[in-house]
């Protein structure tokens, strides 16, 4: 894993061994961050499960204003520490709790990351929970990561583009107006 563009550039980041943890791909996070191009700087992000930190880290790295990181897992949290100490950024907060519990400590962002274990359905009541409480701002962007293609809808927010990269895709949300 490796930081993709930005200040951080070429930087390698700590992971984990095995398959337990699955890291966002780089190139579906080089693919993630074509899309978003020109709108991460300035931007109030959450890493909601961020694992070793690799999206929310390219946030910093392209210029976010603040970014949230949240995992569950301590062992995660020891790594994501781990990485952010090789960039000395303070723009950050890193939260261990569970999704429901970190989101429902408010907060309003311009993008949220959204990336839990793919056979969990922790990312769908997340998506609920987000459109529910109003947490992304009109003309933000929720991403939703996963193995299939997203069906249903969701109160509060509009599903405005899908892609497929391999076995990944990339679901991407607005705020209802």
């Amino acid at each position: 894993m490796r930081i993709i563009s930005g200040k951080h550039r070429g930087m390698k980041l700590v992971g984990f061994e095995g398959m337990d943890i699955r890291p966002t791909a780089d190139r579906v996070k080089e693919s993630l961050f074509n899309i978003l191009y020109g709108r991460i700087a300035g931007a109030r992000v959450l890493d909601l499960f961020s694992g070793t930190g690799g999206v929310g880290i390219e946030c910093l790295s392209r210029g976010a204003g603040t970014v949230h990181f949240n995992d569950v897992s301590a062992q995660s949290i020891a790594v994501l520490k781990s990485n952010l100490a090789k960039l000395k950024e303070t723009n950050c907060t890193v939260t261990n709790l569970d999704y429901s519990s970190c989101l429902a400590r408010g907060g309003v962002y311009d993008f949220i990351f959204i990336d839990p274990p793919y056979k969990s359905e922790a990312g769908l009541s997340a998506l609920e929970i987000i459109g529910k409480n109003k947490l992304l701002t009109i003309g933000g962007v929720a991403v939703y990561e996963r193995d299939i293609p997203f069906t249903g809808n969701i109160n509060g927010l509009k599903l405005v583009d899908e892609r497929k990269y391999g076995k990944t895709y990339l679901t991407f949300f607005e705020a209802e107006l």
